[in-house]
């Protein structure tokens, strides 16, 4: 979790848990085992939760206002608008646009 969260591997679009495990020294059973086991999420969701807390960050820095909630999805590692969506609300209960509304 140290080297997601310093690192930030997440940001990548296409890691994958055999990268992931390369990067940390580790078996990838082990890694999807520790994960599941550990955290209780799988490769993707403990990924993803990363990255949708990144995009948050992103998204509410006034600095970014220029760029769409797709684009910075995209700046957060996601590559696909509905992996991303799905992911959001998910995660958050809500959609991007309503968080960043009730955010703002």
């Amino acid at each position: 979790m140290k080297f997601v969260s310093e690192e930030q591997p997440f940001l990548i679009p296409n890691l994958t848990l055999r990268l992931l495990a390369d990067q940390v020294e580790i078996h990838p059973n082990k890694l999807s085992w520790l994960l599941n086991e550990r955290i209780g999420k799988n490769f993707n969701e403990f990924i993803n939760y990363y990255r949708i807390e990144y995009f948050k960050q992103l998204a509410l820095d006034p600095k970014n206002s220029h760029i769409s909630l797709i684009g910075l999805a995209y700046e957060s590692g996601f590559n696909s608008k509905t992996v991303f969506n799905t992911y959001f609300k998910k995660e958050t209960g809500m959609t991007p646009k309503e968080f960043l509304k009730q955010n703002a």
